[in-house]
């Protein structure tokens, strides 16, 4: 059977059918099909809001449960039912609040309580930091109502361990720009076919990266070493400008290297989503990633993982 990490109780008495580890994923996209393929010995429920998704699901060895979390009435067969949650849907399109985070941890607490909840956010939650090295101490400085609603979402999250009764292990993992040759757009390719102009070296931004492969161990990881109350940033060791990364990438497939304009140019010549990531920059640290979950990176730096 699983042997589980010394810090967890034995499960005693219960009946065998209980015994079983049970991980409920919420958002079963990409990254969270692959945390399912690293499983073992351990039960797998994914929900999922499309009915044409289920049979691929049950393919992969999981049981889909049909539900969305716009629909709370939806969702009543998920209650009580899981020892782990991993939660990787994203936030409604508007408003600076996650409604959908609220009616999932509210329904998380209704009957026995799982032992960890893992949550992916995004490393938008700390804003533009002007290029500086930013741990997970750093305060969040949430610019886009994007990373606003991340930021609620976070807290929604933590306060189900902060419950007098609580046991629940609660982990943030904060993600920056996952990317994978075998992901949907997880490679800068039509990027660089399409010509998308980068900025000029001098008003360029630090970007993150994770394989999807290595974020899928960070959050299996997590869900069994994650510290109470945790929060984590997963990211590689790379520490690359923009334009140097899409400059590496057009090397590595032999395409023409993307112009170069200035911040000026680009806030009259870009959509809003692309100047959004053109205007922060951070490296992040994951020293604590590395130390508490001991992940080790397949895939230290991205010119590896793109390869």
């Amino acid at each position: 059977g699983c042997i589980l990490p010394s810090n967890q109780s034995p499960l005693g008495a219960l009946p065998s059918r209980f015994k079983r580890e049970r991980l409920l994923i919420i958002g079963c996209g990409d990254v969270g099909q692959r945390v399912v393929r690293v499983q073992r010995h351990v039960r797998v429920v994914a929900l999922t809001s499309s009915s044409e998704r289920v049979a691929a699901l049950r393919a992969q060895g999981v049981t889909p449960i049909v539900g969305n979390l716009d629909v709370p009435a939806s969702l009543q067969r998920l209650a009580g039912w899981a020892t782990r949650v991993l939660h990787l849907a994203p936030p409604p399109l508007q408003g600076s609040t996650d409604p959908r985070t609220l009616t999932l941890t509210r329904l998380l607490m209704r009957r026995s309580a799982p032992r960890s909840v893992v949550y992916g956010s995004t490393s938008g939650v700390y804003g533009d930091c002007a290029g500086d090295w930013v741990d997970e101490s750093r305060r969040v400085n949430p610019i886009t109502p994007r990373a606003q609603r991340r930021v609620d979402a976070e807290a929604r999250v933590r306060h189900v361990g902060r419950l007098r009764s609580s046991t629940v292990r609660v982990s943030v993992l904060r993600i920056p720009g996952i990317y994978a040759p075998d992901r949907d757009g997880g490679t800068p390719r039509e990027r660089l076919l399409r010509g998308t102009p980068v900025l000029a070296r001098e008003d360029d931004v630090f970007t993150n990266h994770i394989h999807a492969d290595d974020l899928a161990r960070a959050c299996q990881l997590a869900l069994w070493r994650g510290q109470p109350q945790r929060i984590y940033n997963v990211n590689d060791d790379s520490q690359l400008l923009m334009g140097d990364y899409f400059d590496m990438a057009a090397s590595l497939y032999g395409l023409v290297k993307p112009p170069r304009i200035s911040r000026t140019q680009a806030q009259t010549g870009l959509p809003a989503m692309q100047l959004s990531f053109m205007s922060e920059s951070r490296r992040m640290v994951n020293t604590r990633m590395k130390r508490e979950l001991r992940l080790q990176l397949r895939y230290a730096d991205v010119e590896q993982g793109l390869m």
